[in-house]
């Protein structure tokens, strides 16, 4: 099982995290991001052996790219290329490459469920470099177009987000939609890793079947928590690795 967390956000402690996960979403100047940090990230990852990975969202760095924007789709492919771009650069200055895709907060719930937004991004990715692998809810639109344009599609879980009875997650608008407590949120992990589903806010059961289980570097107590989710998929017989 692959963990990725998201990181070059300018919060957090990435650093630590580069110790604890196989994989990093590298925010690439969207809702947050510089041409110096995503340089520092970079290289941060490459030194650290973790996968890089490309984190566009929409340009909305007042609300860190999280509140739902009316963009036509010609225009969503155009920033999310420049964002790739951007990362791409900084990468190969470090002797590094992007390893995939992952949109970031409401471009990846847009991407989830609208089909004009997911075509837009899955065309800017596969434009930028084809069959680079792109993270996404497991069952979306956006998973299901990558892979007919011939990307290869993860699905991703949160170790660190509560989900509703029919697979998505809960808004960040509801008090309950982030977890913090460490036993829930190991459990989570586990769950999904060794069960292929996770227990929604209503108390049922849902199937998630994933390849990479997310952990936000902005939650609180951040790296406790990543920490904690490594040990326990381990003590649970779960190799923890890179899936690119």
């Amino acid at each position: 099982m692959d963990l990725n967390a998201d990181l070059g956000e300018g919060c957090g402690d990435d650093a630590a995290m580069l110790q604890v996960v196989t994989s990093a979403s590298i925010a690439s100047g969207g809702h947050a991001g510089d041409r110096a940090s995503m340089h520092a990230a970079c290289d941060a990852a490459r030194r650290s052996r973790v996968r890089i990975g490309a984190h566009p969202s929409y340009e909305d760095r007042a609300n860190f790219g999280r509140v739902s924007m009316d963009v036509a789709s010609d225009e969503v492919g155009r920033l999310v290329l420049r964002q790739l771009r951007a990362l791409a650069t900084e990468a190969v200055r470090v002797g590094a490459h992007i390893s995939f895709v992952k949109p970031h907060g409401a471009l990846y719930h847009a991407v989830a469920s609208d089909d004009g937004t997911a075509e837009a991004v899955v065309r800017a990715v596969a434009d930028f470099a084809p069959a680079l692998p792109v993270l996404g809810l497991p069952g979306s639109e956006f998973l299901r177009r990558a892979e007919v344009a011939g990307l290869r599609p993860v699905a991703e879980g949160f170790a660190d987000r509560a989900y509703t009875a029919d697979g998505s997650l809960v808004p960040r608008s509801s008090a309950r939609s982030v977890l913090t407590d460490v036993e829930e949120v190991t459990a989570q992990a586990v769950l999904m890793a060794t069960q292929r589903r996770v227990r929604t806010i209503d108390g049922t059961h849902v199937p998630v079947n994933v390849d990479s289980i997310c952990l936000h570097g902005d939650t609180p107590g951040a790296v406790a928590l990543a920490r904690a989710v490594r040990a326990a998929l381990e003590f649970a017989g779960v190799e923890v690795a890179a899936f690119a």
